[in-house]
């Protein structure tokens, strides 16, 4: 069933990768996809030319007083704009991703009793769907696990996976090769969306001080943050480590199938990319995301055996760099560890939530016709 469908979204990769890839899935059935969220979005919109992208007011609920008056009031005339333009567009479905930006989507959408379904990247519910879980028609998670749900969500709550972006698919079980004694590594350092200070004042010390036959090996691709993009080329350049250090990586993809060790951040769309391509990760969770919630993905990852889990609090150039000697010279526990997060990926996952929107909208269609 071809139709249209509202995707809400919060700005962030974590919320707007997964969309991007059921977006490409809707598209592919003929459907007509738009996108609500905040400016952060424009990037995303460039990816389809076939989505049109709208703005709705929103604000991170929370702070003091005067914060949550405002972003009450800004939350309300939001849903009032969205009210208005889910009107207009009479979606068959609408899917929030979670992130502030949706709310005022979803509960306009709620409101006009459109379909809605939710889906949630992390292993612990986020602030913004634990708010939309008991209002929508449908949950559909990433983790098999999701902590936060309430025991009557269950019953109306899917495991689809996360969706990874297409770019990401179309390199989905690319071979792995462990390294090998004498042949380059390919190492990628990530921090998230963001980027992450602790990846280049941690890592690159602890990569200098492998031995010089690990050393001369390496080959790195480094996403640091501007500000600290002469600091960490001055540390590799100085050490005579072959590394390309940039703010941002437009081919993430490409190098995540040449890597044989990343080293990054648990962002529930980080870990699905690694498992969709299948490659082992060394994990510093983000020590303040909400409700810890990449400490817990980390770790389903890592129970897995497809990782390794390193808490940001004990990360020290000097512990590091025998961690990542000790691990780069064990090629079997490489690979194997490479073929559990392969066994952690779910390809389908975008295919599957597609589904779920498409019944949902069918359903409420025959519901309607037989009314």
């Amino acid at each position: 069933m071809s139709g249209r469908y509202v995707l809400a979204a919060g700005g962030t990769g974590g919320h707007l990768f997964p969309a991007e890839g059921l977006a490409g899935e809707l598209l592919s059935e003929g459907g007509k996809v738009h996108l609500v969220s905040d400016a952060r979005a424009e990037a995303f919109a460039g990816r389809f030319s076939e989505i049109e992208t709208h703005h709705v007011r929103a604000a991170q609920l929370g702070g003091g007083a005067a914060h949550a008056a405002h972003a009450i009031g800004e939350l309300a005339i939001g849903t009032l704009q969205a009210r208005r333009l889910l009107r207009r567009l009479a979606p068959a479905c609408v899917i929030g991703f979670g992130g502030y930006a949706s709310i005022p989507t979803m509960l306009a959408a709620v409101s006009l009793g459109l379909p809605t379904l939710i889906h949630e990247q992390n292993a612990v519910l986020g602030r913004a769907n634990r708010l939309l879980a008991p209002r929508v028609r449908r949950i559909a998670t990433g983790f098999p696990s999701t902590a936060g749900l309430r025991p009557a969500d269950h019953v109306r709550t899917s495991h689809t996976g996360n969706p990874v972006r297409p770019a990401v698919l179309a390199l989905a079980r690319t071979k792995y090769r462990a390294p090998q004694r004498g042949g380059p590594i390919e190492l990628i350092i990530l921090g998230g969306s963001q980027g992450a200070r602790i990846m280049s004042e941690a890592v690159p010390p602890a990569l200098a001080a492998l031995p010089t036959r690990l050393r001369e090996m390496l080959r790195v691709s480094h996403q640091a943050r501007p500000e600290d993009l002469p600091a960490t080329e001055a540390i590799y350049q100085k050490n005579r480590i072959h590394a390309e250090v940039l703010n941002f990586f437009t081919d993430v993809p490409e190098r995540l199938a040449r890597a044989q060790l990343a080293i990054c951040r648990a962002g529930a769309s980080t870990l699905a990319e690694l498992a969709a391509v299948g490659r082992p990760a060394v994990l510093i969770p983000y020590p303040h995301a909400t409700d810890d919630h990449q400490a817990v993905n980390a770790r389903a990852f890592a129970e897995a055996g497809a990782g390794w889990v390193i808490e940001q609090p004990e990360l020290r150039p000097d512990t590091l760099a025998l961690y990542l000697e000790n691990l780069l010279g064990d090629c079997t526990g490489m690979g194997n560890a490479a073929q559990r997060a392969s066994d952690l990926g779910r390809p389908d996952a975008a295919a599957h939530l597609a589904r779920l929107a498409i019944e949902l909208g069918l359903s409420s269609w025959q519901h309607g016709q037989a009314a």
